[in-house]
């Protein structure tokens, strides 16, 4: 069994306060830059027109299931890399590495087909406006056929942060969202000789971002992340046992992230039958969120491999004391959110170049949706605590409730009601059951495995 060296493993020595912050926040402010990204990648192309912002709306489903698909394998390559240097394994953690990458090598593939073969299907399910179906479709297809450097960003951002080299993994995703924010308003409008886009301009930028910081990410592993190596021998040869350990912890995961596409997709349908007004309204919204629930995810992704790692060094305090700080900084972040959505609303739509139509119906909305916040910070970091020790079903079944067996229904159900205004008190509803959902599944963890360490 291989040793490893105390001083390349903070996680199980370094103050927890401070190895949260000092994991969490190089994520918390790489996920900061994304979610300014994808602010300013809705302003630019709100500025093309209302209809362009519906398009890409209704591209938002198939775009977080591939995020989802990337990210859920990145969950199980964390908690199973991350557990194996705990316990001072090294062959495993590069069995984890590498059967990683190959996994979501062939993820990519599945992608490249859908958006040849069912772009163009999946934006007429949700509009049979023809210029919104054009951009939508075209929108997708780029995504999809160039969805390589999503999926080996992800990949070797998941690596770095197994290894507790966060900065490194922030320097990866920073590249990436900045050459998003440069180029999209070159390709979006033609700047700088470049021809006007539009809307595949804006698609164009994400994936341009994509493969440089994949290629930015590939480097800094194999050249500073030396707990790992990282081969294309042991790519190409994958290993049963390591893919079944991924896809334990992964494809919960994965089925938690994508549950999100399905509640998009379906809240696209619902609002479309009100307005495209209503639906750029939810576009908005979620691009806005983003700002205050990335950070919390960026908090979330630097607790797992903490708690992975602690848990396999059968340290419980630090555990604990990792739970509690994480929450109460996640709900503190959330907590400015609701006070920014209460207070600003009509500044935060009028990023978008919102209509009085679009001004009318989201202010409202932004104000309704906010109070949910808290609740879904306390539920974010418990689901880092399921996902870290191989119990991401429970992620998977307060996902499942909170965004389809209970936002969708209460959706519709207030839908019927004929304003639209009244949908929106839906994610309230949703968020207080799944959070008690949430407080059910802990309790369990804690008594089975936590206390039991």
């Amino acid at each position: 069994m291989v040793e490893t060296n105390k001083a390349d493993n903070k996680m199980g020595w370094m103050p927890v306060k401070k190895l949260v912050i000092t994991m969490s926040l190089p994520m918390m402010i790489s996920m900061l830059v994304q979610a300014l990204y994808n602010v300013v990648d809705s302003i630019f192309v709100a500025r093309l027109s209302e209809h362009a912002l519906t398009a890409v709306t209704l591209a938002f489903p198939i775009q977080n299931l591939m995020i989802a698909v990337a990210t859920g394998t990145g969950v199980g390559i964390n908690a199973l890399l991350s557990r194996s240097l705990g316990e001072g394994r090294k062959e495993r953690a590069d069995a984890a590495a590498n059967n990683g990458i190959f996994l979501n090598t062939v993820h990519y593939l599945i992608f490249l087909l859908i958006g040849i073969f069912g772009a163009h299907a999946f934006i007429a399910t949700q509009t049979a406006d023809a210029e919104i179906l054009a951009q939508g479709t075209s929108y997708t297809q780029i995504i999809c056929v160039l969805s390589i450097g999503c999926f080996l960003q992800v990949t070797f951002e998941r690596l770095l942060q197994s290894t507790g080299r966060t900065t490194l993994s922030m320097i990866s995703q920073m590249a990436g969202a900045i050459i998003n924010i440069i180029f999209d308003p070159i390709l979006i409008f033609g700047l700088l000789g470049f021809p006007a886009l539009g809307v595949a301009g804006a698609a164009y930028a994400t994936v341009l971002g994509q493969i440089i910081a994949a290629g930015i990410g590939c480097y800094l592993n194999v050249k500073m992340n030396h707990e790992l190596t990282i081969s294309l021998k042991q790519i190409l040869h994958p290993e049963g046992w390591a893919i079944k350990r991924i896809y334990q912890v992964g494809i919960p995961s994965v089925i938690m992230v994508s549950i999100g596409s399905v509640m998009s997709y379906m809240m696209n349908i619902l609002l479309m039958a009100f307005s495209s007004t209503a639906t750029a309204v939810f576009g908005a919204y979620f691009k806005l969120q983003s700002f205050f629930f990335m950070p919390v995810f960026g908090l979330n992704n630097g607790m797992i491999p903490i708690m992975a790692y602690n848990y396999g060094a059968r340290k419980p305090d630090r555990v604990k004391e990792a739970i509690g700080f994480a929450i109460s900084l996640a709900a503190g972040i959330m907590l400015v959110g609701t006070l920014v959505f209460e207070l600003f609303p009509g500044v935060l739509l009028g990023l978008f170049s919102a209509s009085d139509e679009m001004m009318a119906i989201g202010i409202p909305a932004l104000r309704i949706i906010a109070i949910h916040f808290p609740l879904a910070a306390i539920g974010i970091v418990l689901s880092s605590v399921f996902q870290a020790f191989a119990k991401s079903i429970y992620s998977m079944f307060v996902s499942l409730g909170r965004q389809l067996v209970i936002l969708i229904p209460a959706a519709w159900l207030l839908a019927q009601t004929g304003n639209v205004r009244n949908v929106w008190f839906a994610f309230l509803i949703a968020e207080a059951v799944s959070l008690a959902l949430s407080l059910f599944f802990f309790s369990r963890v804690k008594k089975e495995i936590i206390d039991q360490m």
